[in-house]
């Protein structure tokens, strides 16, 4: 079983403006609400490509209603704890670039998180967690490492900065910085001529596979076996929340059902691909069309 941990849930509210003034009021021609959170986005991926991931996390108010009816109408397992503030709301806003506003979260108390934690706790040993997003700031910055020591299960885990680090000696299956990232995470600048040598360092530290993100270059993977490169894909941009998502959910999803780590990163590709280049998650049908056009082959070929 594939389990997505989301703490901080949220609705997005997406905005599209024809532009944006700031100090004015601005007016949209178009808004929708989803729900939200790398975690979520991952759920989506994985149901969408035949999985059946069962949703973690804190969430409450009408936010959270809002978050559980649209996964149910989604058909995608949830087993959140419910606590008594509110799930966050995020706007984004949409015109000739986009701008998010993020909130910070709800206050959970200490009930809710052993009642969170004692569900961590019953995952099967067989079970994968993926773990990615923001951590609601009353928990701590440090709620993760609970997490992992309350049952040591495979896991994914997508953070973003140095404290991806901390992390890596619990052995992740996979983490997924982009080249950005691993410029803050080891504190210089890093181009063709060095990034392998980053990214086996998060190999070499605990990392079992770890994919960078080369935005319109395309990506690299790295294993104990391979060091391989993705060609970009020309298509148009549409939404880039939730491509990096669908990237960690192409790679368990493939990984799961018996894929080789090349196919798996394949699919990886295809996924966070066919996600950049759709309004919402990509479903199965493009994301198996965008499958045909993706190029891997060893790193300096």
């Amino acid at each position: 079983m594939i389990y997505t941990l989301t703490l901080n849930p949220s609705i997005d509210y997406i905005m599209k403006l024809d532009s944006f003034n700031d100090g004015a009021t601005n007016r949209s021609y178009e808004d929708k609400k989803f729900p939200g959170g790398k975690g979520i986005m991952v759920s989506k991926l994985l149901k969408n490509l035949g999985e059946n991931p069962i949703n973690l996390g804190f969430i409450g108010g009408f936010t959270g209603d809002f978050i559980i009816e649209s996964l149910r109408k989604l058909h995608i397992k949830e087993e959140f704890t419910r606590i008594k503030g509110q799930s966050r709301i995020n706007v984004k806003l949409k015109y000739d670039a986009e701008t998010e506003i993020n909130a910070g979260g709800p206050n959970i108390s200490e009930s809710e998180i052993n009642s969170f934690l004692e569900k961590i706790r019953n995952i099967n040993s067989d079970g994968i967690l993926i773990i990615s997003g923001s951590i609601p700031q009353s928990l701590g910055s440090d709620f993760y490492k609970k997490v992992l020591e309350t049952n040591k299960l495979d896991f994914t885990i997508d953070i973003a900065g140095r404290e991806l680090l901390d992390y890596l000696n619990y052995k992740p299956l996979l983490v997924k910085p982009n080249i950005d990232e691993l410029e803050d995470i080891f504190g210089t600048k890093i181009d063709e001529n060095n990034i392998i040598i980053y990214a086996k360092k998060l190999q070499e530290l605990g990392a079992k596979n770890v994919i960078v993100s080369l935005g319109k270059d395309g990506s690299i993977f790295v294993s104990d076996e391979m060091i391989l490169k993705a060609k970009p894909i020309d298509g148009k941009l549409v939404n880039s929340v939730g491509a990096g998502d669908s990237m960690v959910g192409g790679f368990v999803y493939g990984i799961k059902n018996g894929l080789s780590k090349k196919q798996a990163y394949r699919l990886a590709v295809a996924s966070g691909t066919a996600t950049a280049f759709s309004e919402d998650i990509a479903s199965k049908e493009y994301i198996y069309k965008i499958l045909e056009k993706v190029e891997v082959n060893e790193y300096g070929n």
